[in-house]
Parts: C-alpha cells; sequence; structure tokens
C-alpha cells in the first residue's frame, strides 16, 4: 500500500475535511479527493462519508486510521530526528492570547534554548482563541496556548495550567467602596461603577460576577482596550474596576497600584490549553518545546 495515500488519509481523518487536509499536506483539494478515492479503490470499501461541511470516517476508515496513524507518525518521528541532528537551529511557531504568552511562555521558551545542546528561532503570533486554533489547523503554527478545548481529532490538547482572576480597582474607587462592603452586600456596591475590560461584552467581569455574585454585572465597559496589561494600567490609573489574572497584577498590588476588592473562598479560574496538530509532537522540536512548557507551568500560581 502507497505510504503516500496512507499519510494522505490519516490527514483526512484528523482534519475532518478535504479541504483542510489539502492545505496541511500542500495539495489541491482534487489531488486529496484522487488519492482517497485511489486508496477506497485498493481497499474495495469507502472510507469517509462525504457531507455538507467535512467528511466522517465509516467503521473501515475509523479501523485503518486506528492502525496506521501510529506508524506513520513513527516514520515522521524517523525523519523529523535525522533533520534535528543536521539542524543547528530549527524554528518554533508559536501562537497564543498576547499577555500569556508575552509574559510567562515565551520567557519559559527563550531559557530553553540552549540548555539541552538545541538552538531555537521563535515565531510567535498572537489571537483569540478561534483564531489560534484555526491557525494551528490550518499549519500556520506549531504550538497553541488557548483558553478554549479544541474538539474533534484534528487537534490534540493538554491542560497547561489555571489562572485566578482577581477583582481590583485603584485606591480611590476601594476607598469609596469600603472594606468588607462586598462580603456583606454582594455585588450591590459595585453597581454603575466604570469597569475597564477587553471587550463590550465584558468577558472577565461578567464570568467574575456570575461565578462570586452569581449575577450579571450591572455597569457598561467605560475603557474598553483589548490587551489586559493596558486594562491593568488603566485600572491603575483610577479608570474603573477590572478583573484581571493574578500573575498580571501580583507586581501592581505589591506596590499598592491597585486593590484587590474581594478575596472569595473559590476564587474564579481559567484553564489554558497546549495544542498541537495530532501526530506533530514526533517532531523533537515541538516535542521538546511542549515537554519544557508543561514542565515550567507546574510552577506557575
Amino acid at each position: 500500500m502507497d505510504l503516500a495515500l496512507l499519510r494522505t488519509f490519516v490527514t483526512v481523518h484528523r482534519a475532518g475535511s478535504f479541504t483542510r487536509a489539502a492545505a496541511l499536506l500542500g495539495l489541491s483539494q482534487p489531488a486529496v479527493t484522487s488519492q482517497i478515492r485511489t486508496l477506497e479503490r485498493q481497499l474495495g470499501r469507502p472510507l469517509f462519508l462525504r457531507q455538507a461541511r467535512g467528511v466522517t470516517p465509516t467503521t473501515i476508515g475509523d479501523e485503518l486510521a486506528h492502525k496506521a496513524a501510529p506508524h506513520l507518525d513513527a516514520l515522521v518521528e524517523i525523519a523529523e530526528t535525522g533533520l534535528d541532528e543536521d539542524s543547528s537551529v530549527r524554528t518554533l511557531h508559536l501562537a497564543g492570547p498576547p499577555e500569556f504568552t508575552a509574559e510567562r511562555a515565551l520567557p519559559a521558551l527563550t531559557a530553553l534554548t540552549g540548555q539541552d545542546g538545541h538552538s531555537y528561532a521563535l515565531r510567535a503570533s498572537f489571537g483569540t482563541a478561534e483564531e489560534t486554533l484555526e491557525g494551528l489547523a490550518a499549519g500556520h503554527h506549531e504550538l497553541a496556548i488557548s483558553t478554549a478545548q479544541p474538539r474533534g481529532g484534528l487537534l490534540t490538547a493538554t491542560p497547561l495550567c489555571d489562572e485566578e482572576h482577581v477583582l481590583v480597582a485603584g485606591e480611590r474607587w476601594a476607598a469609596r467602596i469600603g472594606p468588607g462592603k462586598l462580603r456583606r452586600k454582594g455585588a450591590l456596591p459595585l453597581e454603575n461603577l466604570p469597569v475597564v475590560e477587553v471587550h463590550e461584552s465584558l468577558p472577565f467581569v461578567s464570568r467574575y460576577w456570575a461565578a462570586v455574585f452569581d449575577a450579571r454585572p450591572a455597569a457598561s465597559g467605560a475603557v474598553i482596550v483589548p490587551d489586559l496589561r493596558a486594562v491593568l494600567a488603566c485600572a491603575a490609573s483610577g479608570a474603573g474596576l477590572a478583573v484581571l489574572p493574578r500573575y498580571l497584577c501580583t507586581e501592581a498590588l505589591k506596590r499598592g497600584d491597585v486593590v484587590a476588592l474581594l478575596d472569595p473562598a473559590v476564587p474564579p479560574l481559567r484553564t489554558y490549553f497546549l495544542a498541537v496538530r495530532t501526530g506533530t509532537l514526533a517532531m523533537p522540536h515541538i516535542a521538546r518545546a511542549h515537554e519544557w512548557l508543561l514542565r515550567v507551568a507546574a510552577d506557575w500560581a
């Protein structure tokens, strides 16, 4: 059986689409369709059911993928290991949310360079969870950090770490609210106070209000800026309340630039996932970065 046909088949099986598989393989969609039909003729059985949006594997298709994929991944590992030994520098293409990637992932990965005798070049892209996972699936990135867990077989995700969210404000607003008032009255003292957020939908504030106060925020955004570091700066300058990851505002809390307004018994958490295209951990430079990030993330709090 032709290995090229099997490689195309496994890629389609993981991608769930001839079009997406073609992009990952660097082939045209008709070429992928032709290869799958050739393999189906050789086997005498249909491997996929064609649907309006993508394809669904048949029972035979699932069985063949289960048998063939580990061996194809092993061949990729052999080929990539040889390439890795011949090249002094490998480039890792990483994508993730701007703040977390800049503050945590990139410093960790740059610290990896040279530690195991290998050099790495990094190319980083920032985006939303949806944009990041779409770019990973399309082959634009090799490793992605996302707050959304991908579905389907094309991408494989591992929980990386949790981040705690903190309700903060500048000293002026904290003094106006007063100590202990939120524990007694819930979100009522916060109604109509200005809010600093990353989007008009108030994603961080809404999530915090739902988890801690079992309510929806009554205020609208006073300042909307699509970067949590800018949200912190605006909150510190007195623009309003904000909900921020603790890792991002720890130093500002220590300096007194902002004040934590509440310390709930169970603080809201958000999980980050480390995602790759299924099978690509056979590539040594991706596997090393993946393993290293999981290792250092164990100490992130």
